[in-house]
């Protein structure tokens, strides 16, 4: 179900007692990186409280069509534009009938209603009610107006709870959950484990001073865009930049190098590919001033002893949890001859590369230009903005890592 990574499901759950089967579903929806938002009928939260859907969903659960706290409380249309698929599990015989005719009558048929994503829905209901010729030209209507962007999952044959055998049970979740996994695109990172560290780092000399560098931190973000986009789970640890934090993906801020350095080794355990893009600073303040220090009249200058910074890339290539590394080499000066000797004394995977002496292109720019090298080979990437590079990047990281895995 790695297919599920990083996909918005919005789950509408119905009146019927298989509602309690739901809070697997969404057990299993979370567990293969997707993320869930839930929808509850007024019948449903007589089977199954919202709390329960909400502790396990880790989101609110929606159930009022005209929701004051939403924006501008149309909170119908925000959902119809967040999902990336509509599951709607378990699928009354009543709800298809009101979704049939076009009622908007509750929220989770008007968001049916107003979405255009993909609607799946996992029918419950008696045997006979599943059988009643109604039903079943229901069923077909609503195909044939919809066409593919509806499907079915189920029902299930087998013994119901009112004691009836036949068909009309809900698939049971994990069915569900590879059903809507199989309408997806498999990507090449598809549920692979990404951790990328962007921007600079801060070294504090004082409570008002530090040491760093004119890192932007758009390189290593778009890198964790474009990993996301290609199915993985993305951690991105960034230091203090200007930045929004990019969407789907988890992010951890810190400071100085030894905070990159301790967030990146919790993330080691969870880790299949560690990107190491950000600018960390080489060298910090032996002793940091716990009040500002103040000009002195007597002198011109600041003596202040540096110290070198934790190499946080050799760090995790020579760790015993060691995950596919890359390294970035920032040079200005014979660029290949660095690049290869850090390949090689860090222990890396791949070392991307680019000349950061060029105005047009690395530090502060949105293009970019680099050369990969590993091992004995080497691609060149022409200067490109740092978008389209990122997916270029990952394209051949991820053709790397397949075959440094298979």
């Amino acid at each position: 179900m790695q297919q599920l990574c990083n996909k918005r499901i919005l789950l509408g759950v119905t009146g019927g007692i298989a509602a309690y089967k739901s809070a697997e579903l969404i057990r299993l929806l979370k567990k293969a990186g997707a993320d869930v938002q839930v929808v509850m009928t007024a019948g449903a939260m007589e089977f199954i409280t919202p709390l329960t859907l909400q502790a396990l969903s880790g989101n609110p659960v929606h159930h009022a069509l005209l929701d004051p706290e939403a924006e501008a409380g149309m909170g119908h249309i925000e959902l119809a534009r967040w999902a990336d698929l509509v599951l709607v599990a378990p699928a009354t015989a009543n709800f298809i009938a009101r979704l049939t005719q076009g009622l908007g009558n509750d929220l989770l048929t008007t968001l049916c209603l107003a979405t255009e994503a993909p609607l799946v829905l996992a029918p419950a209901m008696n045997q006979a009610m599943w059988r009643d010729p109604m039903t079943q030209a229901n069923l077909e209507r609503l195909q044939d107006l919809k066409g593919p962007q509806v499907s079915l999952l189920g029902p299930a044959d087998g013994v119901q709870a009112c004691g009836d055998t036949g068909p009309g049970r809900m698939l049971e979740p994990e069915l569900i959950a590879e059903g809507i996994a199989g309408l997806f695109q498999s990507d090449i990172l598809s549920g692979v484990r990404v951790v990328i560290t962007a921007g600079p780092t801060r070294e504090a000399i004082d409570p008002v001073r530090y040491i760093s560098n004119h890192s932007s931190g758009k390189m290593g973000f778009a890198l964790a865009t474009a990993a996301m986009e290609a199915g993985a789970r993305v951690t991105l640890i960034r230091g203090p930049v200007n930045l929004p934090d990019p969407d789907r993906i988890q992010c951890l801020r810190v400071e100085s190098a030894r905070d990159m350095l301790e967030a990146s080794l919790q993330q080691l355990g969870e880790c299949d590919i560690f990107i190491a893009a950000a600018a960390v600073a080489d060298y910090r303040p032996l002793q940091t001033a716990d009040q500002k220090i103040k000009k002195s009249a007597a002198s011109d200058t600041l003596e202040l002893t540096l110290v070198k910074n934790p190499d946080i890339v050799a760090t995790v290539a020579g760790h015993e949890q060691r995950p596919f590394t890359v390294g970035f080499a920032a040079e200005t000066q014979d660029v290949e001859n660095y690049a290869r000797h850090k390949l090689q004394q860090k222990n890396l995977d791949i070392i991307v590369a680019n000349d950061v002496s060029r105005s047009d292109i690395g530090f502060n720019s949105d293009e970019n230009a680099v050369t990969v090298f590993w091992q004995q080979s080497q691609q060149a990437f022409g200067q490109m903005s740092k978008t389209t590079l990122a997916r270029e990047l990952v394209r051949l990281i991820a053709q790397r890592y397949r075959a440094a895995t298979e």
